[in-house]
């Protein structure tokens, strides 16, 4: 049987101290299988952000497991997981996150700077063209549009090959055209290279995009589906403040 991509375990997480707490994440457990692409949704204030920031080990658990390609992130130091994020896991956020006075081939390797490596021209414009920006290498952010500067977020987020991709609404700043150009980008990497993604999104467009939809209220699992439609979504998440 395939061992899960990243798998949570009775995760917890609480916020507050003494008297008042508030449970961000009650006793979640999920398993995302390699190769896969998952969709998070949820209502304000169901976890779902903070499913991923501790799934991904950009923020620790009160409680529970989290284990990512078979390394259990409870057992690492905060160096240790700071080098295990940087080489096995990509990340993608709403806010592209680039640096305006860098280059997108300069944005792209900077992980790789960060981890005290000597970047490969070739690995950023091979990371590039894959999200379709061969000709974009010299430009800054703000000589591309909302669309490429999240392609060239996809790049950077690609090019220490990491095991796993989160993408945190990463639709959520761009127009319908752009983002359709970013799910068909996050779907391809599942798709043609086998990657895992596992994206927290609102937009029921951008879900159905997924091959499994897991839904949170106040911090618990409250079902998945697979697919499932963007009419079928959009039903399920009427009644909630606009899926946020």
């Amino acid at each position: 049987m395939t061992e899960p991509a990243v798998r949570v375990v009775d995760l917890r997480k609480i916020h507050g101290a003494g008297g008042v707490t508030v449970p961000a994440l009650d006793g979640v457990t999920l398993d995302f299988p390699p190769g896969t692409f998952t969709a998070i949704m949820g209502p304000s204030g169901s976890g779902k952000s903070t499913l991923a920031q501790c799934a991904a080990g950009l923020d620790r658990p009160t409680s529970g497991d989290v284990t990512i390609d078979g390394v259990l992130l409870n057992a690492l130091n905060e160096t240790e997981l700071t080098l295990f994020r940087r080489e096995r896991i990509g990340f993608v956020f709403q806010a592209f996150n680039l640096l305006p006075s860098l280059t997108a081939e300069q944005n792209v390797t900077l992980p790789l700077r960060l981890a005290g490596l000597r970047p490969v021209p070739a690995t950023a414009r091979a990371a590039l063209a894959t999200v379709g920006l061969a000709d974009r290498v010299g430009h800054r952010p703000s000589e591309l549009s909302g669309g490429q500067q999240q392609r060239v977020a996809i790049a950077r987020a690609l090019v220490t090959a990491p095991a796993i991709v989160f993408a945190d609404e990463p639709t959520g700043a761009l127009d319908s055209n752009s983002g359709r150009e970013v799910l068909s980008l996050l779907r391809s990497l599942v798709d043609d290279h086998h990657q895992t993604v596992i994206m927290v999104t609102h937009d029921p467009v951008a879900a159905a995009r997924a091959d499994r939809v897991v839904f949170l209220s106040d911090g618990r699992v409250a079902g998945e589906e697979a697919g499932v439609t963007p009419e079928w979504i959009a039903r399920r998440v009427a009644g909630w403040d606009g899926a946020r």
